[in-house]
């Protein structure tokens, strides 16, 4: 057995091996994904470096090519255009062919020129990292030989698929497919986990896909984001600042008017507001017409319950008929699912001026109100208390 510079026992190489995997993908999830595609955060010139050799190290991975195949994720989300959504392309497909879609994304230029912009573009990017991605690849094969011996040999080969595995195939892919939403978004991303540390935090990807723009993905208090804490770290060290995070909405007591503080708290925290109202009126009232259906009546709202909840785009049309069939039967889902419409509408329209748009959610509260739901009547006395948390 021919040994390295360092000899470790055999838990010593699994211990280094998963280091060197987190240094990875914290690479991945800070410097590609939150500073990168979506300027969440800006990195000192030597944090960034880093992280862009070390990738080039150990995914040969084009910084314009990842950003804008992910950019394009975002904008084309589910649909044909989109390069890895596996509600289009099969669950199996992304989940095992993950790296394969990667790269037949990143060799369309359009996709390449149209979505990579600000990446990127000095002597090293053009001369090196993209030109000679494979050399990277070679370099740490060498590096993990010399440190750890033919053991190093099985840790290159475990850093090499970490990526491809759990980035490109878990996240692209089961990150679309299964787990559990805080947000009824337009796509399907879920979160697997609550718990986000083995693949950086990326394992939020519901509340990603609510609030990309945030450089923190953890929402909910029971939700851990590791990547979070490492940015916390670098930003503590003056290395990093972050510039974007996701709204905190507050309620402000005794507040009986919807003013611009309210417009501004509804707009910005949309998604928590209708998460909000799909948890305290909509389910409310389909509980309550469940327990008065007859056996027929409540066989037809249960398979009416997920379109009750889900955005349009997402409701299939033999779901649609059966939430049809349910309203029809029911004034008061009628007039939850009816005023759930007109608050999304409120952001989906375009006003001539900020005060239309303020009288138009004036307007939602008043006449919410004024139906005889008590769950919808409490929630429009309780929107107008919103504001936003001072950051």
């Amino acid at each position: 057995m021919i040994d390295g510079v360092l000899t470790l026992p055999w838990w010593g190489y699994v211990a280094v091996t998963l280091v060197l995997t987190q240094i990875t993908i914290a690479s991945v999830t800070i410097y590609l994904h939150r500073a990168q595609a979506h300027r969440a955060l800006d990195l000192h010139p030597l944090v960034a470096h880093f992280f862009r050799f070390w990738l080039w190290l150990t995914t040969g991975m084009v910084t314009k090519e990842w950003v804008a195949i992910h950019r394009k994720h975002h904008a084309k989300c589910e649909t044909e255009e989109d390069p890895h959504s596996p509600q289009i392309l099969g669950i199996n497909t992304v989940l095992w062919r993950g790296a394969e879609l990667y790269r037949e994304a990143a060799k369309k230029e359009a996709t390449v020129r149209g979505y990579g912009h600000g990446t990127p573009n000095d002597w090293l990017e053009r001369r090196v990292y993209s030109r000679h991605a494979v050399l990277g690849l070679g370099l740490m094969l060498v590096t993990d030989v010399v440190l750890f011996g033919v053991y190093g040999i099985t840790m290159w080969a475990v850093q090499m698929m970490w990526i491809p595995l759990f980035a490109a195939g878990v996240i692209n892919g089961l990150g679309h497919y299964w787990g559990y939403r805080n947000f009824e978004v337009a796509d399907a991303s879920t979160n697997l986990t609550n718990v986000a540390f083995f693949i950086g935090g990326e394992e939020l990807h519901n509340n990603h896909h609510a609030y990309p723009s945030s450089a923190k993905f953890s929402l909910k208090w029971w939700e851990f984001d590791i990547g979070w804490l490492y940015i916390r770290l670098i930003s503590w060290l003056g290395l990093a600042k972050v510039k974007k995070v996701a709204p905190r909405l507050v309620i402000v007591r005794d507040k009986t008017r919807v003013d611009m503080d309210t417009l501004r708290a509804v707009i910005v925290g949309r998604m928590h507001i209708m998460a909000e109202y799909a948890k305290n009126v909509t389910l409310p009232v389909f509980k309550e017409q469940l327990r008065r259906a007859d056996s027929q009546y409540r066989q037809l709202l249960k398979q009416a319950r997920q379109a009750l909840l889900r955005e349009d785009n997402r409701v299939s049309p033999v779901q649609r008929r059966s939430l049809e069939r349910a309203l029809s039967q029911s004034e008061a889902l009628q007039t939850v699912c009816e005023y759930r419409r007109r608050l999304q509408a409120l952001w989906g329209r375009t006003y001539n001026s900020h005060e239309k748009l303020l009288q138009a959610l004036q307007e939602w509260c008043q006449q919410a109100e004024a139906t005889r739901i008590q769950v919808l009547q409490d929630f429009a006395q309780r929107l107008k208390g919103y504001a936003l948390r001072p950051a």
